[in-house]
């Protein structure tokens, strides 16, 4: 093979590789190519292999067909009340249509940032700072539709708009910051306020409870404590007056024993003046007693008081008569059916509960068998019924 040969095959081979490469067009998913030929718009090429003209047909441009996300830098927008604030924006746009983000406009990217700009301006100049610090949702949304309407002549479909942020000058931060801190301050005051008031409420509703308690208490305490003390002196005299009477009748009955056994004894005059000697230095025993006469009359005193207790024997002595047999004892409430209640010693029920539960303590309380006591005293356990001996170490019973 010549040389010629060769530089012809050479030749075809490149020709056809350019042919190949002209011709063949790879599209990658979501990307879309505008293709033309000889100038002139022929259609999309579709994600995937395409066929080209050599030489005639070209790409004008490659087109993302994904949601892409734009930030913009800061823009100064003047709000109705002549504050100049700093407003970041974010614009969430797809393009829809390649075509027409081709032909309709030379950087759809830098048209979408000027219209988003003057929109922005639009919106925020009709509303106050304070309007424009707590309506972002109403500024995002219309600046959304006015940008969607706006853009669907380019192929471009805006699917959000975001602020960023919102800077207003320095000194509006800081009466921003000092308004801020006086309403917390103020909400602060309000709240403990509130608190107090609920406390000094609740300690006040308590303190009432409280005191409504104690009264109702006192109350039962002083009724309880006057009926005891109706009872016990409904007691009291009660056993004063049985004891009374019960003394009276044994005054009575000395007496009687007396007599009587002065008349068994059958005593002589002269027996009587020994006694009546006897006595009478007991007599004088007193303080106030310092001087004592014998009576002249004594002898006479004693036969008559002889005479009239005695009969007058054989000898001429008065002796007495050996009494009769007295009649057995009578209790007095058998005696008298009025009286039968004085002397009637049952405990009623609430004393009787009152000792059982002191008897139960006392016997809790008192120690056992062979154990030392408070006193390091050897004692004995208490017998039902019966409280502790504490008069005596060694047993012996209490006086009176």
């Amino acid at each position: 093979m010549g040389v010629g040969e060769i530089i012809a095959l050479a030749v075809v081979v490149l020709l056809v590789i350019i042919v190949a490469v002209k011709t063949v067009l790879v599209v990658p998913q979501s990307q879309a190519a505008v293709i033309e030929r000889l100038g002139k718009f022929r259609n999309v090429a579709e994600p995937g292999l395409n066929f080209l003209v050599p030489f005639l047909d070209r790409i004008r441009a490659r087109i993302d067909l994904r949601e892409q996300v734009v930030s913009f830098p800061p823009q100064p927008v003047i709000t109705q009340d002549n504050l100049t604030v700093s407003i970041d924006t974010v614009v969430y746009f797809q393009v829809t249509d390649p075509r027409s983000a081709v032909y309709e406009i030379s950087n759809y990217i830098v048209g979408v940032e000027q219209l988003t700009t003057t929109t922005l301006r639009n919106v925020v100049g009709g509303m106050s700072l304070e309007e424009t610090l707590t309506s972002r949702d109403v500024i995002n949304n219309q600046l959304r539709g006015v940008l969607d309407q706006e853009t669907g002549r380019w192929g471009i479909r805006v699917a959000r708009v975001e602020l960023k942020a919102i800077d207003p000058p320095p000194s509006i931060q800081d009466s921003m910051e000092k308004q801020m801190r006086a309403d917390r301050e103020k909400r602060a005051m309000i709240l403990t306020a509130e608190g107090e008031r609920e406390s000094a409420i609740k300690t006040a509703e308590g303190q009432k409870q409280a005191a409504i308690l104690a009264a109702e208490g006192q109350k039962q305490a002083a009724i309880l404590a006057a009926e005891a003390e109706r009872q016990s002196s409904i007691l009291r005299a009660q056993g004063e007056r049985a004891g009374r009477y019960l003394r009276a009748q044994g005054e009575a009955k000395a007496i009687e024993k007396l007599f009587a056994a002065v008349k068994r004894s059958k005593p002589t005059p002269e027996l009587l003046a020994y006694q009546y000697l006897q006595t009478l230095p007991e007599m004088a025993k007193g303080d106030a007693n310092k001087v004592w006469v014998v009576p002249s009359d004594l002898n006479k005193a004693l036969e008559g008081f002889a005479r009239s207790l005695g009969v007058k024997g054989e000898d001429g002595v008065f002796r007495y008569e050996p009494p009769q047999e007295e009649p057995p004892a009578v209790k007095p409430e058998d005696e008298e059916e009025s009286i039968k209640d004085w002397f009637d010693t049952s405990t009623t029920p609430e004393v009787a509960e009152a000792v059982k539960a002191a008897e139960a303590v006392a016997q809790k309380e008192v120690p056992g068998p062979g154990t030392i006591g408070g006193t390091g005293a050897l004692r004995s356990p208490a017998a039902p019924g019966q409280l502790p001996q504490s008069g005596g170490e060694r047993g012996e019973p209490q006086q009176g």
